[in-house]
């Protein structure tokens, strides 16, 4: 069973009902939450919501194959597959095609689609909308409508009747307007759910908000319809190491933002993973080799740097010539300081946050020279998103990636490397590398010990 909640656009209500029906669906169901596109913030949201961890699908990262190795692998041992989609249903990279949207996962796993609208003020211009969105691509099953945002319950019945008589599609259910449920945002979206012990609240209250407005029991049929998957399938990561390694990997409140194929990835090619906190840990774990990964250090500069002894850790595993992969937030932690605040000083340059974007695009990469996730040659797909930026004034080695699409750290290249540590902006997800879990643990067991 699957189903896609796609939206008309951005900022229609996704997240909030998206949420609350994987919450609401799991006092029945084992729900399997996914997130289309390179998102870290939403998933945490459906993980706090399901108990199971969210997983992205994304049509630039993956082959067709690969969505439907990452959604069947993710599925096993679940009922139910509830999919959030980005923007609107059919923005990808590119005005034309499909890549990177919404309705090109819809397409590779034959999932039906439930299109949210945000209805204030509209009546039959909802079922021209939902007429149009039908039309464009007949290969997409809009089976059903939610609207969101109606005004009171004869607003709601008039645009229904709308809808279904014009466009011959289900309505669902409407949403009253209540700006009082909505959560704050920060500078890369909603505040990261594992941050706020309150965000389950917010959930708990979707929850009930979508138990009283959604038909759940006809959402689940239009989940049910949709037909098995019978098309083939492309493995979303190699296997290349065969000897057990340890992989230290920074979680905590500061550092959170992994794909979870990532990790399973590293533990497919005998990677034994061992979390730990710069923010809280005194020591860092004995490792083979270190992976850290996006967050928010700039909120939390002052305290990585008064955490003195594991700064010490990491800057000597450093030393010692063993392997160190970070990405965006992983990569300000390495730098010599967090605005004023020092940090480990692997790389002599300084990371600060500015008021304004620097990055928020999908990246193309050009590998320049081997290091220990990829080798010279390769090209592998990403994607960045960073308020801060790095402040090089002489750059002391070059670099490893050549950023052929997107900004990267300076200069369009990317993957400062200092001996056997490797730090870029680029975000990677091992689809799009699928050898970057069998490099990483290879070069730690070759250079770890």
């Amino acid at each position: 069973m699957r189903v896609i909640l796609a939206g008309t656009g951005s900022a229609v209500g996704k997240t909030t009902i998206a949420t609350g029906i994987m919450k609401a669906l799991s006092e029945k169901f084992n729900v399997q939450p996914f997130k289309v596109g390179p998102d870290y913030i939403d998933p945490s949201y459906h993980t706090l919501a399901t108990g199971n961890t969210s997983r992205n699908l994304d049509s630039f990262f993956m082959k067709e194959g690969q969505v439907r190795d990452s959604f069947l692998k993710g599925m096993e041992g679940k009922d139910i597959a509830v999919i959030e989609g980005v923007r609107g249903l059919y923005e990808g990279i590119d005005s034309i095609n499909d890549i990177g949207s919404t309705a090109s996962v819809a397409k590779s796993l034959k999932a039906p689609v439930i299109l949210i609208i945000n209805s204030r003020s509209l009546v039959k211009s909802a079922a021209a909308l939902v007429l149009g969105f039908k039309s464009l691509d007949p290969e997409i099953n809009i089976a059903g409508v939610i609207l969101n945002k109606v005004k009171n319950k004869a607003h709601y019945e008039k645009t229904k009747r709308s809808i279904e008589e014009i466009t011959k599609t289900e309505v669902i259910g409407g949403i009253i307007r209540d700006d009082s449920i909505s959560i704050e945002q920060r500078h890369l979206g909603l505040v990261p759910a594992r941050e706020r012990e309150t965000s389950i609240k917010f959930i708990d209250i979707w929850s009930k908000t979508i138990k009283e407005s959604i038909d759940l029991d006809r959402l689940v049929e239009i989940a049910k319809s949709a037909p098995k998957i019978t098309s083939e399938r492309i493995p979303i990561w190699n296997k290349l190491n065969k000897q057990p390694v340890k992989i230290a990997v920074a979680y905590d409140e500061v550092f959170n933002f992994y794909y979870k194929e990532n990790i399973e990835a590293l533990e497919a090619n005998n990677a034994k993973i061992q979390y730990f906190s710069p923010l809280s840990d005194e020591n860092l774990p004995d490792a083979d080799g270190i992976y850290i990964g996006g967050g928010y250090p700039e909120l939390f500069s002052k305290e990585l740097s008064e955490n003195t002894q594991m700064l010490k850790d990491i800057k000597q595993f450093h030393e010692e010539s063993r392997p160190i992969f970070a990405e965006c937030g992983g990569l300000m932690y390495l730098m010599n300081s967090i605005h004023d605040d020092k940090v480990v000083d692997i790389y002599p340059y300084k990371a600060v946050l500015t008021n304004r974007v620097q990055a928020l695009k999908y990246t193309i990469a050009e590998v320049q020279q081997d290091n220990i996730i990829s080798k010279k040659g390769e090209v592998f797909h990403g994607h960045e998103f960073h308020y801060s930026k790095v402040i090089v004034d002489e750059l002391k080695n070059p670099l490893a990636f050549k950023i052929t699409r997107g900004k990267g750290s300076y200069n369009n290249m990317d993957g400062f490397i200092e001996k056997n540590t490797l730090a870029s902006y680029v975000h990677t997800h091992v689809a799009a590398m699928p050898n970057f879990a069998g490099n990483l643990t290879i070069s730690a067991n070759e250079l770890g010990d």
